[in-house]
């Protein structure tokens, strides 16, 4: 199937997904810091008519009611080989856990690379599903994301993250 999208209605608002052959691409928030240009899009489907689509929209309704902790749909990002890394790392971060960009950037064996892990993190095209919203700042604030900091805050907390429970204490 050739590369396409649609418009999922979530509760977190209209999303933009996008699929290349049978792999997601893309999954975009309204607002997005980040999003695919006009032209990489594709043709415009039905996400109700289209396999994959349909899927992803099952499954995000599944995580959005707390009742899925992951996904199981083919991905198919655009990025370079240290993208790829960092996005790797990110699938990889438990349910309801968080990790530093510092925390990142060791495991990639230089604590300095941390600004690069950031913009990978950054520029990463599936949200949710690539969990960058379990990346937090160093002293554990929520930083940067893509979607907004109200989402990244709505979606830690459905996920039971620790670091936003303690920040509803004060």
């Amino acid at each position: 199937m050739p590369r396409r999208h649609a418009t999922l209605r979530t509760s977190l608002g209209d999303l933009l997904v996008v699929a290349d052959r049978d792999g997601l691409a893309g999954l975009y928030f309204p607002g997005h810091w980040h999003p695919p240009a006009a032209d990489s899009l594709g043709v415009e489907v039905d996400a109700r008519g289209d396999a994959l689509f349909g899927r992803l929209g099952a499954e995000l309704d599944e995580y959005l009611a707390g009742r899925r902790i992951r996904f199981d749909l083919p991905l198919a990002p655009t990025g370079d080989e240290f993208q790829h890394a960092v996005w790797g790392m990110l699938r990889e971060i438990p349910f309801g856990s968080t990790v530093t960009y510092g925390e990142l950037a060791l495991r990639l064996g230089d604590r300095n690379l941390a600004r690069r892990v950031g913009g990978a993190v950054g520029r990463n095209p599936i949200s949710i599903l690539v969990p960058c919203h379990r990346v937090v700042g160093a002293d554990g604030s929520l930083t940067g994301y893509a979607g907004g900091l109200d989402r990244k805050r709505r979606l830690l907390e459905l996920e039971g993250a620790e670091v936003v429970a303690q920040r509803r204490l004060f």
